[in-house]
């Protein structure tokens, strides 16, 4: 998995958003903003990785349980699928 081409993370005010930029700004109108854990987890989409990789990067970087870690993944993944800023 990884972050779609024509996004990128931004820090404005403290705040982490997502915006669309060149041609992916065409079609995106908008911006989706994420909290702490939501930033980590589009950083390391953007290196590319694995479900499996993802969690492990979650588990070894934050104090949760594997269960509230594969919880979190999943509704972040499925709000980034949703939107399109995904590439399987």
């Amino acid at each position: 998995m990884k972050t779609k081409e024509g996004f990128m993370l931004r820090s404005v005010g403290g705040r982490h958003i997502v915006v669309a930029v060149g041609k992916a700004s065409e079609s995106f109108n908008g911006l989706i903003t994420l909290n702490e854990s939501g930033a980590f987890l589009w950083k390391e989409l953007a290196k590319g990785c694995t479900y499996d990789e993802l969690l492990k990067s979650m588990l070894d970087n934050y104090d949760v349980a594997e269960m509230t870690a594969r919880a979190g993944i999943d509704q972040f993944l499925n709000t980034a699928r949703s939107a399109g800023l995904i590439e399987e």
